[in-house]
């Protein structure tokens, strides 16, 4: 064709690339789909409309017949069943056949009817007193089926009354039985009847009942009625809701019952256990739910939810009231009981303890546990020691103290005496693993008192773990064979509290490393070191091992929880959601705090080279990794330090302290604070002059001139020597027991005079003084002679002091306080009260241990409490104030990171270095010579030979004369900076020039000495130079 000039009719080309065909056939079907599910979704509207329309017929013709039944029924009985005789409850009779099939609970007719049909019922039964034949007439056999039908629908019936009028009649709900007109009673008496176990019907009513979930009915009547209990009036008497229940759980335990099992979500654990205080509102419920057979088996059902990992509660209450907790409380309540029968059973203490370790997994902390912390250990506020943040989760406080009160020292006794009781302290031969019971026993015991210890404060339960029960011997004897047979690994798969490939150690030491370190603080230093209780020396030194290997797994080789939350327990909520992780970080804790106690006594006492608290795998690339901040060989110096070596962490310490001076000097040139110290007002002139200082500026360095007696400024110039003089001569005055500020134990030791304010009326900033100066001095790695006692560097670290510190302080209070403990007779004979005399110059004062302390008699009873209050006050109390204003001058420059580091012995090492002088050899080999001396050298070689005959009181005293401190590096002369160099005075060696002393320049650690010809003339000018205490003008 040809163009015709219309552009309408010109081929349309599809740049789709697709044919026109193609396009038409996809809208085709797209339609076609649209289409079928219109149709579709018309059919199902219909076919709903057809079913709402059946139900509705259906509902409708129901109430009609309802309606028809009903009025016939009353036509025939009457409105108040005014025409019914013991006859109409017969199988012949429609009376009950009509009222159970037109009864509606909201009907006030009907309601009136069931009323009057149950009094009529109880009547009839009084009379005859037998209920079978008033149901079954002559022949129950024949008629079973029809009669069972009845009174089970009857029995729900009259539940369903009692569930649907619940708020109408709440006043009625906890009556007893004796209220014989009150509906309530009337419907709940009935059921008594009819399910009482000695009809041959029971067991079909029964499981009827529970099949139609008659538990949930009954929770929601008791939670209704829990305002309404007149306790005053129910004493001694048995609610009729009461014995509803009663027959209901104990059916169960009936040989004869052969009730299907009832789905646990609406069992009765389920729906009435999980009732916030129950055996408050039933306490009958609570004497039958603890016979024996009956609790084992409600407790077993719960344990297969637990293991089947089935969660089967009802919705909560409320925040305040979360099911788990409420189930928990009441379980708990009930075990005292269950537990202090004889035959208890083994297989229900371990079935007990799974679902009371899996319900107190959800709980938080318990908020009272800061309370009673502050009231059983006494510390001060300037201590500075932060309790646990506690997660605020809406636990009402009654039922958080519902359980706490549960899990008392009676309750903990009974548990573990129960799972413990069929393991001897010596069960079997070492050589044997433990058997299957005993791992089942130690699984279940540790789990729960795992996770218990997480949630209760620990004070109200550890000394009766501690005291009372075989948990110590039982798991160090469990833990011993298990390492000695290598069963740790088969032992993993059969404590089910953890994953199979978790460490099998880890849930024993979970709790034998708390409970074990309670013990210790206790026991006095004849039982641990003389009759080695309650562990001996020799399983000490395995324990050590086993908590070490533990730790270093858990810390370096593979740990599961970052370092840096290992202390955190802010997070503790969020970690118990992974069980693993969480014991893990548990264990690293308890573990690291029981290995610090024990290198504690191992300082007082050793019983063990220090070298078995040393990791095995700590090497040059740890050391090198833990001088990194925040890396984790940092993280576990930190956590423990014990695992490193103390050559090690000084070697960390020392470069965390140069690397932080050289920073500071480079910015510090032009600004170098000047001191002028008069020396025979050395302390005055410090405490003025170095209070001032900003803390900056006492990190920078400190340039010093002396002025003699005189008032002439002494020739010396402070390239840091003088510098080392003035610290020494400074801790030397102010830690003079004559200056009043401190005091000596019988052992020449210095500890804060608790009288210090009677001295000096600024006595608080004196401390705060001496805390800088002595943290200066370690700051500038310079060793000063002042032996502290132990009790007194614990509150360097920040620690809490107990008795068996005391006997540092005071031996003799401290036998007194043992022979108390000791003491067999009545102690209360001995009139002692809760107050201690205290004596400062001369002056005494009382103070009360205890309020109201001065009226409270020391018994047999408290004793313990009174020696631990005693001890608190001599090593915590007395000292507080001091303590704390040095603590805060002393963290002005050292960090308590850095003295975590180390031990109390360790701190007085690093404070003063070895009281064994300092090895003279060591220092030959690290000395530098100049001036024409050299190592063989006829003069040197006097020298030498010399000085290793000094005494070690003048072999101190040249030290401070070359270097200006008296003691020697910590790690030896390779560490002097710089070296000792000796250096040839005198050019010629003239008479004149031989008659000189020799002199030193201490900033350059450095000894001028002429060539003298004698070696008896040499040692008379050495000492002559370094007795002659002539300050720097020697210089």
């Amino acid at each position: 064709m040809f163009f015709s000039g219309d552009s309408s009719t010109r081929k349309r080309v599809d740049l789709g690339g697709r044919s026109s065909k193609e396009r038409d056939r996809q809208k085709l079907l797209e339609q076609t789909r649209l289409e079928r599910n219109r149709r579709l979704w018309v059919r199902q509207q219909n076919s709903a409309a057809i079913k709402i329309q059946k139900c509705f017929r259906g509902r409708k013709a129901l109430e009609t017949e309802h309606l028809r039944v009903r009025g016939q029924f009353f036509m025939t009985y009457g409105k108040h069943c005014q025409n019914v005789d013991r006859q109409c409850f017969g199988p012949d009779s429609d009376f009950l056949r009509q009222l159970l099939f037109f009864f509606n609970p909201q009907n006030v007719a009907d309601f009136s009817a069931l009323v009057e049909s149950c009094r009529l019922l109880q009547q009839f039964v009084r009379e005859n007193g037998n209920i079978l034949s008033l149901f079954a007439g002559v022949d129950y056999s024949a008629k079973y089926a029809l009669v069972d039908y009845r009174v089970k629908h009857l029995a729900y019936v009259c539940i369903r009354a009692v569930h649907h009028n619940r708020n109408q009649l709440k006043d009625q709900l906890f009556m007893t039985s004796d209220k014989i007109s009150a509906p309530t009673i009337l419907f709940l008496e009935a059921v008594v009847m009819l399910i009482d176990p000695r009809l041959p019907w029971s067991c079909k009513i029964v499981g009827y009942l529970l099949q139609r979930n008659t538990y949930s009915l009954l929770r929601e009547i008791v939670l209704i009625g829990k305002g309404s209990i007149n306790f005053h009036d129910s004493i001694g008497k048995i609610s009729s809701l009461e014995s509803v229940l009663a027959l209901l759980i104990s059916h169960v335990h009936q040989r004869s019952c052969v009730c299907s099992n009832t789905d646990p979500q609406w069992s009765f654990s389920s729906q009435i256990l999980t009732i916030p205080f129950l055996w408050k509102k039933l306490p009958y419920l609570k004497e039958v739910f603890t016979t024996r057979g009956l609790n084992e088996h409600y407790i077993h059902q719960m344990a297969l939810c637990v293991q089947n990992h089935a969660y089967v509660l009802p919705n909560d209450i409320s925040t305040e009231f979360p099911s788990y907790a409420c189930l928990l409380g009441n379980l708990l309540e009930t075990a005292g009981v269950a537990f202090s029968q004889p035959d208890s059973s083994f297989d229900t203490a371990v079935d007990f303890a799974a679902v009371s370790t899996f319900l107190l997994e959800g709980l938080p902390p318990m908020q009272s546990s800061n309370k009673e912390r502050k009231e059983n250990f006494i510390a001060d506020e300037d201590e500075m020691m932060v309790g646990d943040e506690l997660m605020d989760k809406g636990l009402s406080k009654d039922l958080e103290q519902q359980i706490s009160n549960a899990i008392d020292s009676r309750f903990l006794l009974q548990l573990t005496n129960v799972l413990f009781g069929g393991i001897s302290r010596v069960n079997g031969s070492f050589e044997e693993g433990p058997h299957d019971k005993e791992v089942v026993a130690v699984g279940a015991a540790c789990a729960f008192l795992h996770v218990t210890f997480t949630i209760l404060p620990l004070e109200r339960i550890m000394t009766v773990l501690a005291y009372r029960t075989e948990l110590v011997p039982v798991l160090w004897n469990f833990m011993k064979r298990c390492r000695e047979n290598q069963k740790w690994s088969a032992l993993s798969g059969q404590l089910t509290y953890l994953p199979g490939d978790a460490p099998g150690w880890l849930l024993p030491l979970s709790v034998f490393c708390p409970v074990y370190k309670h013990m210790l603080m206790i026991v006095d230093n004849e039982e641990f070191y003389e009759q080695e209780k309650p562990l001996s020396l020799k399983d000490i030194n395995c324990l050590i091992v086993i908590l070490r290997q533990a730790l270093w797994q858990l810390l370096w080789v593979n740990p599961v929880t970052p370092p840096n939350l290992v202390r955190s327990t802010t997070d503790v909520f969020t970690l118990k959601r992974h069980p693993q992780e969480f014991i893990q970080h548990r264990v690293s804790i308890v573990a690291s705090d029981l290995l610090s106690q024990l290198q504690d006594w191992n300082n007082r006492r050793e019983f063990t080279p220090p070298s078995n608290f040393h990791a095995d795998g700590v090497n040059d690339h740890f050391i090198s990794q833990a001088m990194i901040d925040n890396s984790r060989a940092h993280e576990i110096l930190k956590h423990a330090p014990f695992l490193v070596p103390f050559t090690s962490r000084v070697k960390i310490f020392t470069s965390q302290l140069a690397a932080l001076r050289y920073s500071l000097g480079s910015h510090s040139v032009f600004t170098r604070n000047r001191f002028r110290i008069r020396r025979d007002h050395i302390l005055e002139d410090a405490f003025s002059q170095l209070s001032a200082l900003s803390e900056e500026d006492l990190r920078g360095p400190i340039r010093v001139s002396f002025v003699n007696e005189f008032g002439v400024e002494e020739a010396g110039i402070d390239g840091g020597g003088i510098f080392k003089d003035f610290m020494e001569n400074i801790t030397r005055a102010a830690f003079d027991v004559q200056y009043g500020l401190f005091k000596e134990t019988s052992d020449h030791l210095l500890y804060p005079n608790p009288g210090s304010g009677m001295v000096h009326e600024q006595h608080l900033q004196y401390f705060n003084f001496l805390g800088t100066v002595l943290a200066k001095a370690m700051f500038e790695g310079i060793l000063v002679d002042i032996p502290f006692a132990t009790f007194f560097l614990s509150k360097l670290k920040q620690k809490y002091n107990y008795l068996n510190d005391l006997p540092s302080l005071d031996p003799e209070l401290y036998r007194h306080l043992i022979f108390l403990k000791r003491y067999e007779g009545d102690i209360s004979e001995l009139e002692l009260y809760f107050v201690i005399v205290n004596n400062e110059y001369g002056e005494q004062t009382q103070e009360e241990l205890l309020p109201g302390g001065k009226n409270i008699r020391v018994t047999n009873e408290n004793v313990i409490t009174f020696i631990h209050l005693i001890a608190n006050h001599r090593l915590n109390f007395q000292i507080r104030q001091q303590s704390s204003h040095f603590l805060r001058g002393f963290q002005q420059l050292i960090q308590k990171d850095w003295i975590d580091m180390f031990n109390e012995h360790e701190l007085q090492l690093l404070i003063s270095g070895s009281v064994d002088g300092f090895d003279v050899e060591d220092l030959r080999a690290h000395t530098n010579y100049a001036g024409g001396y050299h190592s063989e050298h006829y003069v040197v070689d006097m020298f030498w030979e010399v000085l290793s005959n000094f005494s070690r009181e003048n072999q101190m005293k040249f030290l401070k004369f070359v270097t200006g401190c008296s003691r020697g590096p910590l790690l030896g002369f390779k560490y002097l900076e710089p070296w000792f160099c000796m250096q040839r005075a005198a050019g010629n060696a003239s008479e004149e020039a031989l008659d000189r002393l020799p002199t030193s320049a201490t900033c350059m650690n450095l000894l001028k000495l002429p060539p003298y010809r004698s070696k008896e003339q040499l040692e008379q000018k050495l000492l002559y130079a370094i007795n002659a205490d002539a300050g720097f003008d020697l210089s």
